[in-house]
């Protein structure tokens, strides 16, 4: 009887990343309708509240987006690195008819770089300006 319990729990516990796992992901497609005018925001610079929650999160990937009075920004994060010599760059930022359209690519370190042993966390902040509209952080 207890064998039948612990199996039956066992079983519960990873239905649903079994059926996670079936489903997939498909990506979407967004149709460019326009450019979008951008900024790379320095730490310095970012207001307040969207560096707390930065520092917050940068442990880990993240995506974020604040909208503050004058502007709209977006950041993504690629979590904790092992060393420094890490950028990110801008593959796409666009408007859809479905909002804004974001793509970012972590850039490693050359294998003959030389590079901080230390840990990293490189992320990247965007400012556009002021809108509400979804955002879509594509991968």
């Amino acid at each position: 009887m207890k064998k039948t319990i612990g199996r039956l729990l066992l079983f519960f516990a990873f239905l649903p990343l079994c059926m996670a796992a079936g489903c997939g992901t498909e990506k979407e497609e967004y149709t460019k309708t326009g450019d979008v005018e951008f900024t790379v925001v320095e730490e310095a610079d970012l207001p307040k509240e969207l560096a707390d929650a930065i520092k917050e999160k940068k442990a880990e990937p993240f995506k974020l987006t604040y909208l503050a009075e004058d502007a709209l920004y977006l950041a993504q994060g690629y979590g904790q690195q092992p060393s420094g010599g890490y950028s990110i760059a801008v593959g796409e930022l666009f408007q859809a008819k479905e909002g804004i359209c974001l793509k970012t690519t972590l850039i490693g370190p050359a294998a003959d770089e030389k590079v901080t042993t230390a840990v990293t966390y490189p992320y990247i902040v965007i400012k556009l300006p002021k809108m509400e509209t979804e955002v879509h952080f594509l991968e």
